[in-house]
């Protein structure tokens, strides 16, 4: 090892700082847009979706916090404020009382439903439109070779 660093070429740099645009702005672009239009983030609009795609509506707090990484306690605090809005319901898992269940209630769906369609054109105008179809693969090709050793590295591999 030489004890210099190998430096990324012109076109990594220019593919670097693309990404680097598109990981610090667009969750910025998405919460100006919710905090509008529904006054929520895009973190909390995330929690609750991920809630609303299981059948029941309820996820482990630890799973839950693992998917939208999160702390556990940024999300507790998160469950306290969504307790008071009646979107979420907290209580023992059953199965074993170490855990605890959030269940998005009927008026933290409508949240989310009410939510989904803005959020989702916004998603398809950042995201999806300025790509053809071949492009939008070939992203998700790429994406998630860059996801899997991410996921790894946060899993603590």
């Amino acid at each position: 090892m030489t004890g210099y660093p190998q430096w990324l070429d012109d076109e990594q740099q220019k593919l670097w700082q693309d990404l680097l645009t598109v990981v610090i702005a667009l969750p910025t672009l998405l919460d100006r847009q919710l905090q509008r239009d529904e006054g929520i983030s895009n973190f909390e609009y995330s929690v609750m979706a991920r809630l609303s795609m299981t059948e029941t509506h309820t996820m482990r707090l630890s799973d839950l916090a693992a998917q939208c990484n999160s702390t556990q306690p940024r999300l507790s605090k998160l469950m306290v404020r969504f307790e008071r809005q009646g979107w979420v319901t907290r209580y023992p898992d059953p199965d074993n009382g170490r855990y605890t269940l959030a269940t998005l209630t009927d008026a933290g769906l409508q949240k989310v439903e009410d939510s989904a369609p803005a959020h989702v054109e916004q998603v398809r105008r950042l995201v999806f439109e300025p790509l053809s179809a071949a492009q939008q693969r070939q992203l998700g090709v790429a994406l998630a070779r860059i996801a899997a050793p991410v996921r790894e590295q946060l899993d603590g591999g």
